[in-house]
């Protein structure tokens, strides 16, 4: 990565953007070098920010961004490796709640996170899904490749397997084989059929209560009736219909730990027969065997080529990054910070959050961190390290954007003109609420 890279990237992104873009170009900048701010309007404050405060929510509102355009400019520009080799996909979805937007249109119910045990809350908001390419090496951080919003008429797996698919196909143009790695959410029989036809790999995660089933068995000669479409049960809780492992592997982790893997081959799942997957159980030895740290743990292989039993535990910490990525765009980029009115404009939001994240991570091997005196001065700084001294990069790459112009003093609203309330919009529920189980009455 160089300057002249790095400038192409920057007009790049700029050709992104339709209406409104030079306000838009000026808040991607703003936001990647303003560490002070601590709101939205505050971003204003920037010297990158040409504009009043006022045109950070026009550039909202009226600002158009070309999400495919973008998508290919991600992928252009992304620290990949050299073809043939591997690349790792991570996918996941994380939630912007809008409790007391009443106006805001297309809100559903999603569980909040971070709640105490043996809680379950939920609060309107909107979800987003994104799809990033996951370092190699803890601290990296990742690199934002597609987002998308999950509309109330759509599940978050069949955004996902959309945003997978476009990506993919740019990923396979450059000779890359891609690894998806997914939590245990998408290791479900819509996003596997899905992907049935989509030329990647893919590594997800398995709850320790899911069922799956061995290959129906053969047609007797003179069997009545119909054929069986399912052979025996494999029920992962159930430790005496697993059988005889088709392959396993034995060592120890990065902790010393002693570890055991077992992989039982031609599996599917009820509902997608035709998706023939390999189980593999991990389990670790020395460990506190809480929820965040199990002993057990289950995951789902799906590719041509055979599970690498001995890289499915490193391969799936590599998920990890992708929440820190989610914890570094809401805590310093201000992601979460917004109250927009619709989600078209929080839409265009998230992309403009994924421009100043991935505009950090290429501008990282060009700058020295600015570091705190109570921060360890490490190896490779964090992206909170080089936003601080962002803007002395910005100023020796100078702006596409166009300085703004003055147009006159607003005529205001007509005479007599009273605006109509916003309408409420009630929150969508997407699953029916279970009935609640009526009490029987015992005669004493």
């Amino acid at each position: 990565m160089n300057l002249n890279t790095l400038q192409e990237f920057r007009h790049g992104m700029y050709h992104c953007f339709g209406n409104a873009k030079d306000a838009l170009f000026n808040l991607v900048d703003a936001l990647s070098s303003e560490a002070a701010a601590s709101s939205f309007p505050e971003l204003s404050f920037s010297p990158f920010f040409e504009r009043s405060w006022a045109s950070l929510y026009e550039a909202l509102e009226d600002g158009q961004i070309d999400a495919d355009r973008l998508r290919q400019l991600f992928v252009d520009y992304a620290p990949l490796p050299e073809a043939g080799e591997s690349v790792f996909l991570g996918i996941d979805t994380s939630n912007l709640y809008r409790p007391e937007a009443e106006t805001a249109e297309d809100r559903t119910l999603v569980p909040m996170a971070n709640v105490p045990k043996n809680t379950h809350a939920a609060s309107p908001g909107w979800v987003m899904s994104h799809v990033v390419l996951l370092p190699k090496q803890a601290g990296q951080g990742t690199f934002i490749l597609d987002t998308a919003r999950v509309a109330s008429t759509e599940r978050a797996t069949e955004v996902a397997a959309r945003q997978l698919r476009a990506v993919v196909a740019l990923l396979l143009a450059r000779g890359l084989h891609p690894i998806i790695v997914g939590d245990r959410w998408y290791a479900c029989a819509p996003f596997l059929t899905r992907l049935a036809d989509v030329e990647a790999s893919s590594l997800l995660r398995v709850k320790s209560n899911r069922v799956f089933y061995r290959p129906a068995p053969e047609r007797l000669p003179g069997q009545l009736g119909a054929s069986r479409k399912d052979g025996e049960r494999f029920q992962c809780q159930d430790e005496s219909s697993h059988g005889e492992a088709d392959e396993s592997w034995e060592g120890v982790d990065a902790k010393g730990a002693r570890i055991q893997v077992r992989c039982w081959k031609h599996l599917h799942l009820r509902t997608a027969r035709q998706i023939e997957v390999s189980l593999i159980q991990i389990i670790r030895y020395g460990v506190s065997g809480k929820a965040r740290d199990p002993k057990i743990s289950w995951f789902v292989w799906k590719g041509e080529e055979a599970a690498p039993l001995a890289q499915i535990s490193p391969n799936y910490r590599l998920r990890y990054s992708h929440e820190h990525g989610y914890r570094f765009d809401k805590q310093e980029l201000l992601w979460d910070e917004p109250r927009l009115s619709t989600p078209q404009r929080t839409q265009r939001w998230t992309h403009i959050v994924a421009c100043a994240h991935n505009l950090l991570v290429l501008a990282r091997p060009l700058l020295q961190g600015c570091y705190r005196p109570w921060e360890t001065r490490g190896s490779l700084p964090t992206l909170a390290q080089v936003r601080r001294a962002m803007p002395t990069l910005l100023q020796q790459l100078g702006t596409p954007a166009r300085a703004p112009q003055r147009r006159g003093k607003a005529p205001g609203r007509a005479k007599g003109f009273h605006p109509k309330p916003r309408t409420r919009h009630p929150v969508i529920r997407k699953t029916s609420k279970k009935p609640k189980k009526s009490k029987k009455r015992t005669s004493r």
